[in-house]
Order: structure tokens, then C-alpha cells, then sequence
């Protein structure tokens, strides 16, 4: 029978940091979580105040703007090619290819979650880094790691056997926002983030097309909208979010897992929100 496996990238802080503790505490299954630095420092992290076995995580060197191809200090994994934008993904891919052979193992759970944030008020704040940044990480991200993770997810001939807190199918959740809905939008600004969490509402619709066609019932894709979560990301708007409204990094990891856990294949291909309503595009 193949053996599944669970992704989070990344994991360093945030959602990420908060989902990865929340799955080794629910599952017994692998984890694999990523970090552009400090590797045994998130590790350090995750593990801080859980009673889990610690064999069952990794983490893996990953950088979505491509600026970090590096070394794992602990398990160690590297590449003997030049940089390129992707170099990174597609070596934490690799590894994982090595340590979880298709023929043996797929992988049931996957958080694609980059996120940066420039809150543009008005056109003449648009700034042309910021901007390329905010598409390079937000929507890139989501993009290359759907590319090179996609792959291992079930295919429609591999036998899948119910566990305890995990969707009933194969998922891959990327990172989107409520104000990522065109339809929706009633207030403009933030122009840049706005047009990249669209486009990850996007990807996941074409994605989830793929893996129909790839793992029928057994994989789908879908993406999700975590609320005003108390991170660095939101920092500037915790004093102007109502107290109710504004979440920790670990009810959002809650809501987010039971969420993927609960929507089913109906769901697939959409946007989802905290509470399991559906986004429209």
C-alpha cells in the first residue's frame, strides 16, 4: 500500500509555522516543511512544545524568488546546477522524489502558501519592484510549487485509505485572499496583492482542471482565504480589525486544515474563506 505524505511551504513563521505544528499533532504521517534560511531554527520552531516524534519532520531549503539555492545543514540535499529562478523548488522536489519513490508513497496534503504584502492606496503608489516582488512570490510561488509538487500527488489507479484528520482525497491548497475576488471588490487599492491572489484563484481552477483529468476523484486543488490573521504580512491593519475579526496564526492553521478536510470534492477548483463559504471569483 503507498505511504502519504504531507507538505507546508513555507513553514518558517505564520499560518505555515502553525499548520506544520497542527499536522504532526493530528497525523502520524511525514512531514515536509520549507524555509528560505535557518533551517534548524524552524525545525526548532515547529518542534517547540509538542510531544511528536521529531523524525517526522524535515525541512527542506526552498525560495520562491529563486535568490537562495542552498545546502541543508541537517539531512542534507543540494544541486550541482547554476541558480535559476525555480532552482530551489525544483531541488526540494527532488529530494523529495528521492526520499518518497512514487511507486511507494504519494503525498495527501499540501499548504502552498507564499505570501507578501504592499498595500497600495492609489495608482501613483504602484512601485515596480514591489510590485514584480508581490506577482514573483504570491503568484509564481503558488504557480512553480503547484509545477513541481503536482506530480506526486495520487493518480487515479493508487489506493487510498481513509486517516483520521485529512480530506477524504489528495489536496493541494494554495494561498488566496477575499480580496483576490474581482466580483467582490468594492473598495480598489492594494492593486498589486489584489491582482496576485486573483491569479492563485486562477492557477487553482486550472490546476484542479489537470488533476481531474491526472487523479480523477483521488487529488483536487482548490485555494483558501485565511481572514486577518495576526502576522508580520497584516502587521499595519491588527489596530483598525475589530477584535473578533483579527485571528492567531494557530486558529487560522485550525480552520484552514478542517477546512480542507471538510469541503470534499465539491469544493474543488474554488475559493474558500475560514469559514467554509465559497469566494466568488
Amino acid at each position: 500500500m503507498s505511504k502519504p505524505w504531507l507538505l507546508v511551504s513555507p513553514a518558517s513563521r505564520g499560518i505555515g509555522l502553525q499548520i506544520a505544528r497542527r499536522l504532526l499533532k493530528t497525523t502520524d504521517l511525514p512531514v515536509i516543511t520549507t524555509a528560505r534560511k535557518d533551517l534548524d531554527g524552524t525545525a526548532k520552531q515547529i518542534l517547540d512544545g509538542i510531544d511528536v516524534d521529531a523524525q517526522r519532520l524535515q525541512v527542506l531549503k526552498l525560495d520562491v524568488t529563486g535568490k537562495r539555492l542552498g545546502f541543508c545543514k541537517s539531512r542534507a540535499y543540494k544541486t550541482n546546477e547554476a541558480p535559476t529562478d525555480e532552482s530551489s523548488i525544483a531541488a526540494a522536489a527532488d529530494h523529495c522524489k528521492y526520499r518518497f519513490p512514487s511507486a511507494e508513497s504519494y503525498l495527501r496534503l499540501a499548504f502552498c502558501i507564499p505570501g507578501i504584502l504592499y498595500p497600495e492606496k492609489s495608482p501613483a503608489q504602484i512601485d515596480h519592484a514591489h510590485a514584480l516582488q508581490t506577482l514573483q512570490i504570491n503568484t509564481l510561488g503558488p504557480l512553480l510549487l503547484s509545477k513541481h509538487f503536482t506530480p506526486f500527488l495520487p493518480k487515479k489507479s493508487t489506493t487510498i485509505s481513509p486517516l483520521p484528520n485529512l480530506p477524504s482525497q489528495a489536496v493541494l491548497a494554495l494561498m488566496s485572499a477575499r480580496v483576490g475576488s474581482i466580483s467582490d471588490n468594492a473598495l480598489g487599492g492594494w492593486y498589486s496583492y489584489r491582482a496576485s491572489k486573483a491569479a492563485v484563484n486562477s492557477i487553482a481552477k486550472s490546476v484542479d482542471i489537470f488533476l481531474r483529468q491526472r487523479c480523477g476523484e483521488h487529488g483536487m486543488c482548490l485555494s483558501l482565504h485565511p481572514g486577518t490573521v495576526k502576522t508580520g504580512l497584516s502587521e499595519k491593519f491588527w489596530g483598525s480589525t475589530p477584535k473578533e475579526k483579527l485571528f492567531s496564526a494557530e486558529f487560522a492553521a485550525e480552520r484552514l486544515c478542517e477546512l480542507v478536510k471538510d469541503v470534499g470534492l465539491q469544493g474543488r477548483g474554488k475559493c474558500w474563506d475560514w469559514e467554509g463559504k465559497e469566494i466568488p471569483p
